[in-house]
């Protein structure tokens, strides 16, 4: 599958005029980009490697009051959907670093407030099966609800409301998959079936010793999904932070999916 993908933002940034940004598509296992583009208006720009390893994010100080940015990018996805009910989990003692740290609660993500309901819940299944279960609850128990949650809203404040969007729809996923003691990361990306069209999450679950993608919304498959970075919750790939305040004047998102070897 091959994504083209075209970002366009405008912001107000506060006094310092900077801002830490996440909007790269990766150089990944499963997809590779190529004729990127990036213009950033009258800024200077500082590049960073991404959380745990994965993509890259960039400093951005600008001379005048507005970031305004483009990005258009082509992706080839060359990752299939995983069979996950054919793949087993991985004994804890077996378990490499890079996996292990994903079996703990984060900021958003208090995993360990759902081990007694996660083991009456799944705890009859195993490996990618019960990865499986996990999607088909959250399908049947959460409802996607733009504008109900916001920067604030955590895995417990969703759990006990049942209502988000993608953001929580992860913390979601990576909760109970950690509760059960299975490794998960958060991962912001870009989605060709996003509705409405924006940058998206969705999650990585360690199985059968690799990193497998899901989507808990149920919107996008791993095959139309580019990775953009990867952390334990929102906290670590946010597309944008700034030391100071940062007013919305315009964000558009597109990414169009399509079959084949063309572009």
């Amino acid at each position: 599958m091959n994504l083209n993908i075209d970002v366009s933002m405008t912001y107000r940034l506060g006094a310092k005029r900077l801002a830490l940004l996440a909007f790269e598509a990766a150089q990944y296992d499963g997809q590779s980009v190529f004729e990127d583009r990036i213009e950033i208006e009258d800024a200077v720009l500082h590049d960073l490697e991404g959380e745990g390893g994965v993509g890259r994010r960039k400093w951005v100080r600008i001379r005048g009051e507005h970031l305004i940015l483009r990005y258009q990018a082509h992706a080839r996805v060359s990752r299939a959907p995983a069979r996950l009910d054919c793949l087993d989990a991985v004994p804890l003692d077996d378990l490499p670093g890079e996996a292990f740290s994903y079996l703990r609660p984060s900021r958003y993500c208090q995993s360990d407030q759902l081990e007694i309901f996660a083991d009456r819940r799944f705890g009859h299944l195993s490996g990618g099966s019960k990865i499986l279960a996990i999607l088909d609850w959250i399908a049947a128990e959460l409802e996607y609800v733009p504008g109900h949650s916001d920067g604030a809203t955590s895995l417990l404040d969703t759990f006990a409301t049942r209502k988000g969007v993608c953001r929580d729809y992860a913390h979601m996923m990576c909760g109970l998959a950690r509760a059960s003691q299975i490794p998960a990361r958060y991962v912001s990306a870009y989605g060709a079936s996003v509705t409405p069209p924006d940058f998206h999450a969705v999650v990585e679950v360690w199985l059968d010793g690799a990193w497998h993608i899901v989507d808990p919304t149920g919107m996008c498959s791993a095959d139309e999904i580019a990775v953009i970075g990867v952390g334990r919750d929102a906290a670590d790939v946010p597309f944008m932070e700034t030391p100071d305040e940062a007013q919305f004047v315009e964000q558009i998102v597109r990414v169009e999916a399509r079959a084949g070897g063309g572009r």
